[in-house]
């Protein structure tokens, strides 16, 4: 397969370096504007820079959207208008409506969208995907310090989004009610929030996100009836216990879960890479980016309402 990237900053360049160490697909190359960059990117992976998306699209099978999340929509409605396959790096647009005409344009070209969700290719949630869909209430924590990069959107959009995809797939119930705080802080957009969540079977997700933290943090916290899973994704780390009846005797026991480590880019764009060749649905499909999207939007509506009838 044929490869390329559009978008070559901080992600771009993650997302170019781990296709050129992929086997059986060839990283042709990038379309960067910024001159430094594109030249760093050519002489250190050895990558042509094309001049536009349209040159690229002649040249590959499929490609990573890696641009701003403004430009998402644009990019890859040329690129799947194209022929190509694409995986469009999270959020996979910055409206619903146009995550819409994404998944409209996929299906009628026969292309395959993935979005980048990259904590579902993590392999401590992978390990725990399938043990964790009973929980009663998550707790879960991103905090991250300030850089200038992802200022086009809030925090919801720029952080968040992961929590509320892994809410939304791994317990896989409807959302009925959302309760919100954000605060803008280093930016004119809100850049820490606390989101509580409740979902259709009453299970209850409480999700704290800021961008102007003093420390990195990638935690998510799992209750159910019977047990107790805490995962760290940054260091990709599990520890779980469950609640054991033996014999009349109750207990709590220490939970194995084996974790394998590995890149979570490069997984995903492996896992990528399998659905164009086999023609497959992603794990996290542009359905799946839609409505993760529409959720940041519902969860942004309750942030302005809590603004509304806050009183100093």
């Amino acid at each position: 397969m044929r490869a390329g990237v559009v978008g070559t900053g901080y992600l771009g360049r993650l997302h170019a370096r781990v296709l050129t160490e992929i086997p059986d697909v060839t990283a042709v190359g990038f379309v960067e504007p910024n001159d430094a960059i594109a030249s760093e990117i050519a002489s250190t992976l050895n990558l042509r820079r094309f001049a536009s998306v349209a040159a690229l699209a002649k040249e590959i099978d499929c490609a990573v959207v890696a641009t701003p999340t403004t430009t998402h929509f644009d990019v890859a409605r040329e690129l799947l208008a194209s022929g190509c396959d694409v995986l469009v790096e999270k959020p996979i647009t910055a409206t619903a409506d146009q995550a819409r005409q994404l998944i409209a344009l996929a299906s009628e070209h026969g292309r395959v969208v993935q979005v980048g969700h990259v904590e579902r290719y993590n392999p401590a949630i992978t390990a725990v995907a399938e043990l964790v869909g009973a929980s009663r209430y998550v707790v879960a924590e991103r905090l991250g310090v300030f850089v200038p990069r992802s200022l086009d959107v809030d925090v919801l959009l720029d952080l968040m989004i992961h929590d509320l995809n892994l809410v939304l797939s791994l317990l896989r119930q409807d959302v009925v009610d959302v309760r919100a705080v954000g605060v803008p802080v280093l930016t004119d957009k809100v850049d820490i929030t606390n989101v509580r969540l409740e979902l259709a079977n009453g299970a209850v997700a409480n999700l704290t996100a800021s961008r102007v933290s003093q420390e990195r943090v990638r935690k998510q916290r799992f209750f159910g009836s019977d047990f107790y899973i805490s995962v760290d994704t940054k260091e990709q780390e599990v520890k779980g216990y469950r609640l054991v009846d033996d014999g009349g005797t109750r207990e709590v026991r220490p939970l194995q879960v084996n974790v394998e480590k590995k890149e979570p880019l490069r997984a995903e764009l492996e896992a990528f890479l399998a659905c164009v060749r086999d023609r497959t649905r992603p794990i996290v499909a542009a359905e799946d980016g839609l409505a993760a999207v529409e959720l940041a939007l519902r969860v942004r509506d309750a942030i302005d309402e809590a603004v509304r009838n806050f009183k100093a």
